[in-house]
């Protein structure tokens, strides 16, 4: 049998034919034009599915189900979107029922995609066979994912595991979401570039100024790091400070969840060993069980899967099931 997972996005829907191996055997996008009725994004959602289908080689009839990975809220138990701040369409959004016009025979899950990426990392990426996994994205915001007993936690209303929005610096930077001191407002590429500009204005003689020849709007996630290896002080000083504050989140997460592994994705993951050795040394000092001789330590390790962890989580979402 064969599965289909779709990353539903602001910007693009992205969709895979998934085996029973979890490999992606054909994938493909098209625009969501997210200010579009309902129905028109369901029917080019569908259209691209049965593209996919096409595109495998296999028959309608070989597909046991259809997963989404929704942003926003939703209502697992109904297949539907509660809310989702960049789609205005998907408000109480029917999107099970709706898919079901196209694939009447086909089962229809879903979930919120940071869940889904989550899921897809303990199915067949970096936490592949493991039971209790907090996954976080590093991106233009931070996202995040628990699972726990091999099922995906996300409270009694499925709108928890908003792990971004944790508050690590009291009464500190502003986040989009209306607290200040958020998580996300300094550990994401978003706060690391803020982080990044305010440092480069305290040493203007650095590398790091000249490698942007003092104009902010060249910094990216990876201008500190890239400074950095090449010896700036500046550069050393701000990465130094954003590693402190993803190990902040990550400390307190395992210290709630005692996962026994921490993965993380998104952008700054790719840093690899440059993000990931750092971060271990420090969050090794400020988790609980740092003084206990002999206790199994939460493995910290860099996501796997990619942009197709949704495709692939959202896939196999029918497990959850199981």
């Amino acid at each position: 049998m064969y599965y289909i997972g779709i990353d539903l996005g602001g910007t693009n829907i992205a969709a895979g034919v998934v085996n029973e191996s979890c490999e992606i055997i054909a994938k493909g996008s098209v625009p969501t034009g997210r200010l579009r009725p309902f129905a028109d994004i369901m029917k080019d959602m569908a259209g691209l599915c049965k593209k996919l289908i096409a595109d495998a080689g296999i028959s309608e009839s070989e597909v046991k189900s259809i997963g989404i990975a929704s942003p926003g809220t939703p209502d697992v138990e109904n297949v539907k979107v509660v809310y989702a701040n960049n789609l205005p369409a998907f408000i109480d959004a029917p999107v099970g029922d709706e898919l079901k016009k196209y694939f009447p025979n086909v089962e229809v899950y879903i979930e919120n995609d940071a869940n889904a990426a989550a899921f897809g990392e303990i199915i067949a990426g970096a936490a592949a066979g493991e039971k209790d996994v907090v996954v976080i994205t590093l991106g233009t915001g931070v996202g995040g994912g628990i699972v726990i007993g091999g099922k995906i936690y996300a409270g009694f209303n499925h709108a928890g595991g908003e792990l971004g929005h944790m508050v690590i610096v009291a009464d500190g930077a502003p986040c989009t979401c209306g607290r200040c001191g958020c998580w996300e407002a300094y550990a994401s590429v978003t706060g690391l570039i803020r982080e990044t500009a305010e440092e480069i204005k305290k040493y203007p003689d650095s590398k790091i100024h000249q490698m942007i020849c003092g104009d902010e709007s060249k910094i990216s996630g990876r201008t500190a790091f890239d400074a950095m290896r090449d010896g700036d002080e500046a550069g050393k000083a701000i990465v130094d400070q954003y590693i402190k504050y993803v190990g902040v989140g990550t400390a307190n997460l395992i210290n709630i969840f005692e996962p026994k592994k921490f993965v993380i994705g998104g952008g700054i993951s790719k840093e690899g060993e440059t993000l990931l050795a750092p971060l271990r040394k420090y969050v090794d000092t400020q988790i609980y069980t740092s003084s206990a001789a002999g206790v199994p330590a939460t493995e910290i390790v860099a996501a796997k899967l990619g942009n197709d962890a949704g495709i692939i989580g959202a896939a196999m979402l029918f497990k959850q099931d199981i």
